[in-house]
């Protein structure tokens, strides 16, 4: 829950509902090891539809999947798991729910063959499997019976069920779920609509703060509510009520008479994006009692093996762009509340207990990259795994995630730099890969290999890491173009990951640099508050600084510099070109270009001002339009294209629109791409528009590979 990973791949759900010149080089040095050693080997001829093509193409993006959610048995015998996998007729990922036998490494698959499947969930005796699955239309319970082999749908619900939650005797399944109302209602249309009469659609009436959100939508009235249903099937009933969502995930208590949760019940929920507290709601009687109270988020209950604890994660509300999540205990009456993690500079994402109640595992990015640690209650960290990803599949973010089953066996899912997520199991510090998802495409593509790189910022000497994409077959002692590619957030991180982006730009031939400036998380808190209130800043000079090492080194070609980023990426981009004209040409995607339009347009109207600039716009209107890169728009010479998903809530299309309009008056030459039906989040994630998107950006860059200059008497 890391409150400012908001325009990047790395999102927080701000509403409840909810893509050659050529010189001599020096070897590299010693702090520029290779992530990944050799790319993926490659076979005499390619697939019927791509050969001889040996390198990543557009059409490949059709042929990838992808892990994600292992749910480990309790006896840690199977582990259940959503494959993602795109599919050419639908031009969308499709998510299917497949078992392995953790001894043989058989895969069988379960849900999803003919509806998308996700959420698996162990019923505690391990006997039986709960998902949601819209097969047959939309998405409902179902409970699979792995003895008998039978699944059974136990719910017509009007809305999708999430959080699923296991009661201890494993007869009932909790859940949440939106609940509609009517919503405000003011005037109608006249009355005397003559029969067969085509009248315009009624009113639209909003009068939440917040009424839309990206990959949502305009949001439907209603609320988050739990429900409870009878494992065997049977009439939901609703256990909570009132104008406030109440979230998931849900955590049980050991005799199942209380479910824990966590929402923001308070009268200013809506102002306070931030803010939650963790409630006990009584199973019987519906009664919701808090059990905290302080000014932060405090969220993702989580109830200890013997019911005596409750652990969670949060931090305290300093109205500041970011604060690293800490894990808390209390005891389950909400006494003896104390951090396991002050003293632990990284930000806690994922907890589970161990088995024995002593420690619990976490997951938490360091310097790009994704690891579990098992904490003890006395704040002792051991790390127990690494090697995590999944935080997306267009561009190299850390992500991933994990379960644990009464044994301690961990299944997560990793990768490398040239291998998607996969499915993979440890044993005691033993590691091993049970999935091979990409097996055809890693049998006959070469990919780009992956450099780590470091630099000190020319700003003051901070150490700023980057990684290196190079074009399949580098040569040492060759230079290439280069593209800067700079990830959004932006408290968020790249890492050694593998990335659809960075590899089809390199089959063209480009080295793809990205980098972590101030800001990135996975470097502790005071890294990332580098840039509270001072947005975009002295990034720009960790990213130029990045720039030059990476032509030092020999491998960049300094007269063939590109830039490009998505979301706060798309923001240092568009501040970039207007702070220098180093670069050929630059893309700019769904970018935040004026902090005004944006604090009062986005889908997070609570929380742009006051958390990342301390301001409304009318209080401190300077300080806005200084940190906008439209301040700058009158410095740009360097061709900018500007793309942006066609229904983006987060960095509305306004923004991008404002900044094309600009560039146009300005005589610089840009183009405005929209792509049809994308949201902020979803603007990849559908494979013909994502490999249409890094076409163009290639085509853009290629237009412009000697430069744009303007002419004369302009």
């Amino acid at each position: 829950m890391r409150k400012l990973a908001i325009l990047g791949a790395s999102l927080l759900a701000l509403a409840a509902q909810s893509a050659a010149a050529q010189d001599a080089a020096p070897a590299p040095a010693a702090t520029e090891t290779p992530a990944a050693q050799a790319p993926m080997s490659a076979s005499a001829t390619g697939s019927a539809r791509t050969a001889p093509e040996r390198r990543l193409t557009g059409a490949d993006l059709f042929d990838l999947a992808i892990a994600s959610d292992p749910q480990i048995s309790p006896d840690g015998r199977h582990i259940a798991y959503v494959r993602r996998q795109n599919d050419i007729m639908s031009d969308r990922a499709l998510s299917s729910i497949w078992l392995i036998d953790t001894t043989t490494g058989a895969e069988t698959p379960l849900a999803g063959r003919s509806g998308g499947a996700f959420s698996p969930r162990w019923s505690p005796d391990g006997k039986r499997l709960a998902f949601a699955s819209t097969e047959g239309g939309s998405a409902q319970l179902w409970v699979h019976w792995l003895d008998g082999g039978e699944a059974v749908r136990l719910t017509g619900l009007p809305t999708s069920p999430s959080s699923l939650a296991w009661s201890p005797d494993g007869k009932s399944i909790a859940y949440t779920m939106l609940v509609k109302d009517d919503g405000p209602s003011f005037g109608s249309a006249p009355k005397n609509k003559p029969e067969g009469a085509q009248w315009a659609e009624p009113l639209e009436v909003r009068d939440l703060l917040t009424y839309r959100a990206d990959g949502a939508g305009y949001l439907e009235p209603g609320f988050e509510k739990i429900f409870l249903v009878p494992a065997t099937g049977g009439a939901p009933r609703q256990l909570t009520f009132g104008p406030y969502h109440d979230g998931g995930p849900l955590s049980w208590s050991r005799d199942g008479r209380t479910l824990y949760f966590a929402a923001n019940r308070k009268p200013d929920w809506e102002r306070d994006p931030v803010e939650s507290e963790i409630y006990a709601l009584d199973v019987a009687s519906g009664g919701v009692t808090a059990l905290t109270d302080r000014n932060g988020p405090d969220a993702n209950p989580l109830v200890s093996p013997d019911g005596g604890k409750i652990a969670w994660v949060g931090f305290d509300d300093r109205m500041s762009a970011y604060e690293n999540n800490q894990l808390y205990v209390m005891n389950r009456d909400g006494s003896g509340k104390r951090s396991l993690t002050a003293n632990w500079d990284y930000s806690v994402d994922a907890v589970q207990w161990s088995a024995d109640g002593k420690s619990l595992y976490a997951q938490y990015d360091d310097h790009g990259e994704t690891y579990i640690a098992r904490i003890g209650l006395d704040g002792s960290v051991r790390k127990v795994a690494s090697g995590l990803s999944g935080g997306g599949i267009d561009r190299p973010y850390t992500g991933g995630s994990f379960t644990v089953s009464d044994g301690g066996a961990i299944a997560f899912t990793g990768g490398t730099a040239t291998r998607p997520a996969e499915v993979q199991l440890d044993r005691g510090g033993t590691s091993r890969i049970l999935t091979d998802l990409n097996r055809s495409l890693r049998e006959v593509k070469s990919l780009g290999e992956v450099r780590k790189i470091t630099t000190a910022s020319s700003h003051d000497g901070k150490t700023i890491e980057g990684w290196l994409t190079l074009p399949p077959g580098y040569r040492e002692g060759q230079r290439v173009p280069l593209i800067l590619e700079i990830h959004g957030g932006p408290f968020t991180a790249y890492g050694p990951h593998f990335s659809t982006d960075n590899q089809l730009y390199a089959a063209s031939g480009y080295a793809v640099l990205s980098s972590n400036p101030r800001g990135s998380t996975s470097y502790g808190a005071a890294f990332a508050k580098e840039i509270d209130k001072a947005y975009p800043g002295n990034d720009y000079f960790d990213l130029i600084s990045i720039v030059d090492r990476a032509v030092e080194l020999g491998i960049a070609d300094p007269d063939a510099l590109f830039v490009t980023g998505g979301s706060g990426g798309g923001v240092l981009t568009s501040w970039i070109v207007g702070k220098t004209k180093r670069f050929k040409a630059a893309v700019t995607q769904k970018p935040v270009i004026n902090w005004t339009t944006q604090a009062l347009t986005a889908d997070g109207p609570g929380f742009f001002g006051p958390y990342w600039l301390g301001a409304e716009p009318w209080e401190k209107p300077e300080l806005f339009w200084s940190l906008s890169p439209l301040s700058l728009v009158g410095n740009v010479e360097t061709p900018t294209m500007v793309i942006v998903g066609a229904e983006d809530y987060r960095t509305p299309v306004s923004e991008s629109e404002q900044y094309y309009t600009a560039l146009r008056l300005r005589g610089v030459p840009t183009a405005l791409i929209k792509i049809p039906g994308a949201s902020h989040g979803g603007i990849a994630a559908r494979p013909s528009q994502s490999a249409a998107k890094a076409s163009a950006i290639l085509a853009w860059f290629e237009k412009y590979r000697k430069g744009w200059t303007r002419p004369a008497g302009e």
